[in-house]
């Protein structure tokens, strides 16, 4: 194992076949995975996140999964902390940190560093909250579009979590988000980081590959049953990061009775789509990634010879 300090950084969309990617360089490379997910890290929560199981988490070492309640919150500047640290724990065990996911903004994050905004304030969080309930969240979506259109132009009326988060950012410092972001230079890593980004030369084969994998966790009613257990404790709603996840949202509506099943499939379906073309789009923005078709039918070992290719050359230098 070359002490050359490298990471790789094994992105794509949903269903675009990273697990099994990561899984086979695992089985030639000493590595770690370090989950860049901001589902997986709940526990409780298997079916709907399309969690490694657990003869894949056995295989070989998984980090930053299944470390909070669904009742928790996490935030990227959090992920960038903890990723690094576990990243040069990795390499001082003389393996290869291999960081895996979806959540783009956890990798843009960790590549760019954090801008200047404040933490969160739990009186204010409260107070829109109450404000949400009362007027609904797209009446805060065109408050905000009167403060902060730059921002409010990029979200959508009902995306409660970052409306809310740009009004409290105005409350709080007097200014608008999109004053306060900047083009801060990336804060430097303490390893050089490989992009890799699974993505699909057409995208209608990634929808059939999403409706597949929705069936499948319908299947045997797994994912209302997991559902239902969230459900059952008695401290979760849909106001929640972790039950605002693609799957969770549509289950949980259905079982509260706001549509037929076959409605809460397609809906299910759509928003997976939807969130697959936001990860694309992200993706498309780091033009420094190497990209794989992941419709190849040899895609696991084009990132495979990707890796041993950088190892290489990481050797070399």
């Amino acid at each position: 194992m070359t002490t050359a300090p490298l990471a790789v950084a094994l992105m794509g969309p949903t269903a675009s076949g990273k697990t099994a990617a990561a899984l086979e360089i695992a089985r030639h490379i000493p590595c770690e995975i370090i989950s860049v997910d901001s589902a997986l890290i709940y526990r409780e929560m298997d079916i709907g996140t399309a969690k490694p199981n657990a003869a894949e988490l056995a295989s070989v070492p998984h980090h930053l999964i299944d470390i909070l309640d669904p009742t928790a919150a996490y935030s990227a500047m959090q992920f960038r902390q903890d990723a690094i640290r576990l990243a040069l724990d990795i390499r001082a065990r003389g393996k290869l940190p291999l960081l895996v996911g979806g959540t783009m903004l956890y990798f843009k994050v960790l590549r760019d560093g954090l801008d200047d905004l404040p933490e969160a304030d739990p009186a204010v969080r409260a107070r829109l909250d109450e404000e949400a309930a009362r007027v609904g969240v797209p009446a805060q979506h065109a408050r905000l579009a009167t403060l902060d259109p730059v921002t409010a132009a990029r979200l959508k009326p009902n995306d409660s979590q970052r409306i809310q988060r740009a009004l409290e950012i105005i409350e709080l410092t007097g200014q608008p988000m999109s004053a306060l972001l900047t083009q801060k230079p990336a804060e430097d890593l303490p390893f050089a980081l490989l992009p890799l980004a699974l993505e699909p030369s057409e995208r209608s084969v990634l929808h059939q590959r999403i409706a597949l994998r929705f069936d499948q966790m319908l299947d045997g009613d797994a994912l209302l049953n997991e559902v239902r257990q969230l459900r059952a404790r008695g401290d979760l709603h849909l106001g929640l990061p972790s039950m605002r996840c693609v799957g969770y949202r549509q289950a949980w509506e259905y079982l509260d009775g706001a549509y037929d099943y076959a409605e809460m499939r397609e809906r299910g379906i759509i928003a997976t789509r939807q969130l697959a073309k936001r990860q694309i789009t992200w993706l498309r923005a780091m033009p420094e990634r190497i990209v794989i078709d992941c419709n190849a039918a040899d895609a696991t070992q084009r990132v495979l010879a990707q890796v041993r290719e950088a190892l290489a050359v990481a050797g070399a230098g």
